[in-house]
C-alpha cells in the first residue's frame, strides 16, 4: 500500500516541446520537474464510510485518519458516516449534483451500477497492500474488463447458525455433522423430539431465500448465468446442474419449514431467537439477533453457534461473498488523495484492526489464522470458494424485479422446475445485458 504512491499521484515527468525552426531546428528537453511534496499539498477529501465503521472499528478511522493528516497537514479530510438504508440515494443525489464524496465505501453487489455508469475511477491494483492475494469473489466484485474500480474493504460469508443444546438433547452431540447426509439425519431426529412445538423447524430455510438456493445450485456446478465466448450474458437456470441445485433447495425447504414457503429470510434469526427453530443459513451478524431481547433470547447467549454448513457430495455449500469495497469517484477532484487515504485503510496493518475483532479481511494471508479459530473458522473456510452474483450490466434490472425469487415461489406452488427455471432464464436474457 505504500508502495509507489507519487507515481500515483500521477508526478511523472515533464518533457518540454520539441522545438525547432526548418530544418535546421534542434529539439531541447527540460529537466523533470520536483516530485510534489505532500507536507505542501493542499485540498480536501470527503470520505464516506457506513456506520459499521464508526460503531465496530472506530480506532481503525482514527489510526488511518492520524497517519493521512501526518503525510499531508495541509489536507482537510471531512469523514462521514452513512447508513445502508439511504447510502444509495444519497450518493445518487450526490452525483447528480456534482457533490459526489472522494471515496466511497460501497456494498459489494452496488459496485456495478456504479462502474457501468461511469462514477467510478479505475485505480491501480499492484499500489494496494496484498493485491496479489485479495480474495477472488472480492477482487472480482471491483474488476470490470480488467480494469480494478475499487478496492476490496472486508468479507463475509453465510454459515450454519444453530441452537447448541437442541442439537445436544436429540443427537447426544452439541455439534454440527460434517456432512449432509450425516446433518439430515440429526434435523430429523431434532424434528422428532420437538414434535410437540407448533410450528417449530429443525432447518428453517425460507421458500424465497434465492442466496441459499444459489448456494445449493454453485455446490452442483451451476450458475444463475454465464458470459458466452461473444461478450453476451445468458440464464443458465435451466441447465441440467443448475436444476438440480434448485431442486435440492425446494426438497429441503419442503421437508425441515414448517412455516410459511412464502416468507422471506430478513427475520429468520428472529425465528431461531424465539425457539422456533434449531438451524439456519444466514450471516454471521444474525447471531446477535437471535440472542437480543425483543428480536431473539438473550439467556441463548451461550447456546447459539456458527459452524460451516455442510453441503451436496461431501463438501461444504459454498457461499455468497458478502463485504464491502472502497471507490474514488470519477469527479473527484482529488483522486490521487483519495486513493491514498484507500491504500492507507486497506493496508496490513489497518487489516489486522480488522482481523483482531474477527473480521474477515480483504486478503487470504491474513484470513489464514481466522481459519481455525473457533469463532470465525466457519465463515473464513466458506471465503475461498464463494460465489457471487453475475457481474452484468443488467443485473441490478434482474434483481429489482425479483425473478429469481418468483421462480422459487412459482416451484413451491407446484411449478416445475424445469418450466419455472427456463421461464427465469427468458426474462433474465431479456435484461442482463441492458445496463440497469
Amino acid at each position: 500500500m505504500k508502495r509507489q504512491f507519487l507515481a500515483a499521484l500521477g508526478a511523472t515527468a515533464l518533457l518540454a516541446a520539441v522545438a525547432g525552426c526548418g530544418s535546421g531546428g534542434s529539439a531541447a528537453q527540460k529537466a523533470p520537474s520536483a516530485a510534489p511534496d505532500p507536507k505542501t499539498m493542499t485540498g480536501t477529501v470527503t470520505v464516506w464510510l457506513m456506520n459499521e465503521a464508526q460503531t465496530t472499528w472506530p480506532e481503525l478511522v482514527q489510526q488511518v485518519n492520524d497517519q493521512f493528516a501526518a503525510k499531508y497537514p495541509k489536507v482537510e479530510l471531512r469523514l462521514s458516516y452513512q447508513n445502508w438504508t439511504d447510502k444509495i440515494a444519497n450518493l445518487d443525489s450526490a452525483i447528480k449534483v456534482g457533490s459526489a464524496p472522494d471515496v466511497v465505501e460501497l456494498g459489494n453487489t452496488e459496485t456495478m451500477k456504479y462502474i457501468l455508469s461511469g462514477a467510478l475511477a479505475p485505480v491501480e491494483r499492484s499500489s494496494f497492500d496484498n493485491s496479489d492475494s485479495w480474495i477472488k469473489g472480492l477482487a472480482d466484485t471491483c474488476t470490470y474488463q480488467d480494469k480494478l474500480y475499487c478496492v476490496p474493504y472486508y468479507a463475509g460469508a453465510r454459515v450454519g447458525i444453530y441452537n447448541s443444546q437442541l442439537f445436544q438433547d436429540a443427537t447426544g452431540s452439541a455439534e454440527v455433522p460434517k456432512t449432509e447426509d450425516e446433518l439430515f439425519s440429526a434435523l430429523d431426529r431434532i424434528q422428532a423430539k420437538n414434535k410437540g412445538n407448533s410450528g417449530f423447524s429443525a432447518l428453517y430455510l425460507p421458500g424465497p431465500y434465492w442466496y441459499a438456493a444459489m448456494s445449493y445450485v454453485a455446490a452442483y456446478g451451476g450458475a444463475i448465468a454465464r458470459f458466452d465466448s461473444g461478450g453476451v450474458w445468458h440464464g443458465t437456470l435451466g441447465d441440467p446442474k443448475s436444476q438440480q441445485g434448485i431442486q435440492h433447495f425446494v426438497d429441503l425447504v419442503k421437508k425441515y419449514n414448517r412455516g410459511d414457503w412464502k416468507v422471506n429470510e430478513l427475520n429468520q434469526a428472529n425465528v431461531l431467537g424465539h425457539g422456533k427453530a434449531a438451524m439456519l443459513y444466514g450471516n454471521g451478524w444474525e447471531v446477535s439477533v437471535a440472542v437480543a431481547p425483543i428480536t431473539g433470547d438473550p439467556k441463548l447467549k451461550d447456546t447459539v453457534k456458527l459452524a460451516g454448513m455442510p453441503g451436496p457430495n461431501g463438501k461444504p455449500l459454498p457461499s455468497f461473498i458478502g463485504g464491502s469495497d472502497l471507490a474514488v469517484t470519477s469527479r473527484s477532484t482529488a483522486p490521487a488523495l483519495a486513493a491514498d487515504w484507500i491504500r492507507m485503510f486497506t493496508s496490513t496493518k489497518s487489516q489486522q484492526v480488522l482481523v483482531n475483532k474477527d473480521t474477515l479481511p480483504n486478503n487470504l494471508t491474513q484470513l489464514g489464522p481466522l481459519r481455525t479459530k473457533p469463532e470465525t473458522a466457519a465463515a473464513a473456510n466458506a471465503v475461498p470458494d464463494a460465489w457471487f452474483i453475475p457481474m452484468a450490466p443488467g443485473w441490478g434490472a434482474v434483481e429489482k424485479q425479483n425473478i429469481l425469487v418468483t421462480m422459487l415461489t412459482d416451484i413451491l406452488k407446484g411449478k416445475s422446475v424445469e418450466d419455472a427455471t427456463k421461464a427465469a432464464d427468458a426474462q433474465i436474457d431479456q435484461l442482463i445485458n441492458n445496463p440497469s
